[in-house]
């Protein structure tokens, strides 16, 4: 449902000690406040507070069967919400903070609400590498949701001007904290018993995970089934307008997305052009990636051809999101 047109426009907070102290109180108050992280901009909310989670869901317009990530200011704060085994110990101690989410037990004595963990004896949790996010996290003093602040299943936000062009009037604030450097979500991994899963590749690679594990994760098994952490619908992440993958040829009045070198044939037709990364750099690639298809997006194309991108390190999270953009919706 969209906003009602008469709804206060959304505040946009300056990264200071003015804006971070006005985000912390708002959230503390229940109320819905978008917040830098290095991957993309998360919609916060108290985390422990289900009226507030219930707004986080209708603002986006997700299902309510998809759990959210519970972001905390420190290591220490995420082992009061979870049951860490021996791998999960291994890689927050690893990679945290950071572009990691893992899926754990909840702890008995945990906070996050069960809206926010959508019913699941799992909750998952991530302490982010943003200075911003982890200073007002730290002033919250308490788990904040924080799934992507988009509209559910759309282009995920990497600026404030792109959390406004989908939720202003929507949301009470964003704490404008400039371009995130990842780009693409967390890895999320779940650590729930037996082999550790890796369930979204993100801004963690396989091959880092992999390598201190001593052992590949294993994939994420049924996707059929209710998802066990977040960002695991098979349509995701998409433009308006169709996405096809791996293109070789551009057909009139398609907009073309660019990798590295290779130049598809007939580009000249393309009604819009964007390149991830003229030097094929996955990591430049991997940052530019959702702003790029907004651009796109916005030429009014009806289609968005993208040519194919390496799947190896970053590529694997790039190719996963673009998968999902592709898929029927």
């Amino acid at each position: 449902m969209d906003a009602d047109p008469s709804t206060a426009p959304t505040l946009r907070l300056t990264a200071d000690g003015d804006g971070l102290a006005q985000a912390a109180a708002l959230l503390a108050a229940g109320r819905l406040v978008a917040l830098p992280t290095e991957t993309v901009y998360g919609l916060g909310a108290d985390a422990t507070d289900p009226e507030a989670v219930a707004a986080i869901y209708a603002a986006k317009g997700r299902p309510h069967f998809n759990p959210l990530i519970a972001h905390v200011a420190t290591h220490e704060a995420a082992l009061a919400e979870g049951v860490f085994d021996a791998a999960a110990q291994l890689l927050a101690t690893a990679f945290w903070p950071g572009p990691l989410t893992l899926v754990v037990p909840v702890s008995p004595g945990g906070s996050v609400c069960e809206l926010a963990r959508a019913g699941l004896d799992s909750v998952a949790l991530r302490v982010p590498a943003h200075g911003l996010a982890r200073d007002l996290l730290a002033r919250v003093g308490r788990p904040v949701a924080a799934p992507s602040a988009n509209r559910s299943g759309r282009v995920s936000p990497t600026s404030a001007d792109h959390v406004l062009a989908d939720l202003d009037g929507r949301i009470d604030a964003v704490l404008d904290g400039g371009e995130c450097p990842v780009g693409v979500e967390s890895s999320v991994v779940a650590c729930l018993g037996g082999t550790p899963r890796l369930l979204r590749p993100g801004g963690v690679t396989r091959e880092a995970i992999a390598a201190l594990l001593g052992f590949d994760p294993a994939a994420a098994g049924d996707p059929g089934a209710q998802p066990v952490g977040p960002g695991l619908l098979a349509s995701h992440y998409a433009p308006r307008a169709g996405v096809r993958l791996d293109a070789t040829a551009i057909a009139p009045g398609e907009a073309a997305l660019l990798f590295g070198a290779f130049r598809p044939e007939g580009l000249k037709r393309a009604a819009a052009v964007e390149s991830l990364s003229e030097r094929g750099d996955p990591a430049e690639a991997a940052a530019r990636l959702f702003g790029a298809l907004r651009r796109l997006d916005a030429s009014g194309a009806a289609v968005i051809a993208v040519a194919p991108v390496p799947g190896e390190g970053l590529g694997e999270a790039i190719n996963d999101r673009l998968r999902r953009a592709a898929a029927p919706r």
